[in-house]
């Protein structure tokens, strides 16, 4: 590796709309978890799905979803740092968040999720984290094959 390596602009720019992204599931995790019913009425009101139909979804939650959820949000937030930071640490987390993801994609797929909260939406919305959190562990895993992170 050479020391004199320089990250890309392209390093910053994604690192930080990465960071700002996962940042953006991380607080959902906060306030879910937190039960901050102003943001969940907001987001309820939203999506268009009745609030008490989005606590109970919620709330009915196994510990073991919740942990992969965590991994999920954590993880990717993580990897974000972790990138800016030019660490080549930032793949294995975004690798912790996908396992996290898929993980909880087991639970989405196996429970009993409200028709409310069943929508195009949320199918849509989930293809795009996946695409953004695959394509930032290609990417980081490139920028360790480069030399840029160390």
């Amino acid at each position: 590796m050479n020391e004199a390596t320089k990250a890309p602009w392209h390093l910053w720019v994604l690192g930080i709309v990465s960071l700002i992204w996962f940042a953006g599931g991380a607080n959902d995790y906060v306030q879910t978890k937190t039960g901050n019913m102003e943001y969940l009425g907001m987001a309820a009101e939203n999506s268009g799905v009745p609030l008490d139909v989005m606590l109970e979804y919620f709330a009915a939650y196994p510990m073991w979803a919740t942990v992969a959820w965590a991994m999920g949000v954590w993880g990717a937030v993580a990897g974000s740092l972790l990138l800016l930071f030019r660490s080549r640490f930032a793949f294995h987390f975004y690798i912790i968040s996908v396992i996290g993801l898929a993980l909880s994609m087991v639970y989405t797929l196996t429970s009993n999720m409200p028709d409310a909260m069943n929508t195009t939406f949320t199918w849509v919305f989930t293809a795009v984290i996946w695409l953004s959190l695959i394509g930032m562990a290609y990417y980081a895993r490139r920028m360790t094959a480069a030399g840029v992170l160390r």
